[in-house]
Formats: structure tokens, C-alpha cells, sequence
């Protein structure tokens, strides 16, 4: 059973690219709880599911493609309760703005899943961008949501204890 867990949730966990890159928001609810506390940055916090899905949208809707690539998968399970971190790399391509159209992004997200009626579901994401490269117009699409770039490094936020995978499986 630990083996199909795993696949279960890392298949959400790609099925979240695959649902920004389609625009379709309804998977979103396959994905995360109705109460996902989702925490991309201090601009960037949404408290549950309705909140995130309508500015993702909003967010994501002036692009003319974009692409999620979600590797590296960690996965531990504990009962009904699991913790997942997992790399990402993005492109942002968006020809309405002056310049460069690509926008490429790079970094990591520290999940907490719950197992649901439905399956497995996210009840907490913490994503940090950990660089770019490319035009910075094209991934401001929002006035005031900016998806800062994470300063802390990934070792001192284990450090830290502010990654759950982390804690996880440190003990």
C-alpha cells in the first residue's frame, strides 16, 4: 500500500502542472483541500481552495502558454497524513509585453496531504521561487501578487524546521 500512496501522490502533485497549464481550475479540486492553506510568498498566501483557484486563474489567464515540469519527487506517508517536497521548473510566456515574451522559473514545493474519501489531497503547499531568468513584465500579470524570490536557502529552512517533508523524515 506505501507504493500506491506514493504514485497516488505524485500523480496529484503532476496533475497540479498539468491543471495550470490547461487553465483548468476545476482539477484544482482533485488536488487540494477546500481549506489548502497555499503559501507561494508574503504577496502570494491564499487561505483555501476558491480564493486560489480565482486568482490563479486571473493570474495565469493573460499567458499565451506556459509549462510546469514537477520533478524529483519525496514522498513519505504516515497513515492518512503524508508529506511530499518536489522541485519545479517553469516557463511563463506571454507576447503582450515589450521585450523577451519568456519568463522561467525555478524552485521547490513543500506539500502536506491528507487522504480524503476522494484520495489523497493537499491541505498545505509552500512554494518558493528560487530563481528566474527572462523579461520580469511577463510574470506580472496582477498588480500587487508579486511570486518573490525565496533569499533563504533550502538548507537553512530545513535548518530551521520550516520544511514538513524535512521534519518528516528527520524524526
Amino acid at each position: 500500500m506505501p507504493e500506491q500512496d506514493t504514485s497516488a501522490i505524485i500523480g496529484i502533485i503532476n496533475l497540479y502542472g498539468f491543471a495550470v497549464d490547461t487553465q483548468y481550475w476545476d482539477l484544482f479540486d482533485r488536488i487540494f483541500t477546500a481549506d489548502v492553506d497555499a503559501d507561494f510568498s508574503a504577496t502570494a498566501h491564499w487561505p483555501d481552495r476558491a480564493s486560489f483557484k480565482r486568482d490563479f486563474a486571473l493570474f495565469h489567464a493573460p499567458f499565451d502558454s506556459t509549462q510546469h515540469a514537477m520533478l524529483n519527487h519525496l514522498v513519505r506517508v504516515d497513515g492518512d497524513k503524508a508529506h511530499a517536497f518536489t522541485y519545479g521548473n517553469w516557463r511563463l510566456i506571454r507576447k503582450a509585453v515589450d521585450g523577451d515574451p519568456r519568463w522561467d522559473g525555478t524552485g521547490w514545493y513543500d506539500d502536506e496531504l491528507v487522504r480524503t474519501a476522494e484520495g489523497w489531497r493537499i491541505s498545505r503547499r509552500v512554494c518558493r521561487i528560487i530563481g528566474w531568468s527572462g523579461n520580469p513584465c511577463v510574470n506580472e500579470t496582477i498588480p500587487g501578487v508579486k511570486f518573490a524570490l525565496n533569499t533563504a536557502v533550502l538548507r537553512h529552512e530545513a535548518a530551521a524546521g520550516r520544511l514538513g517533508f524535512f521534519k518528516a523524515i528527520a524524526g
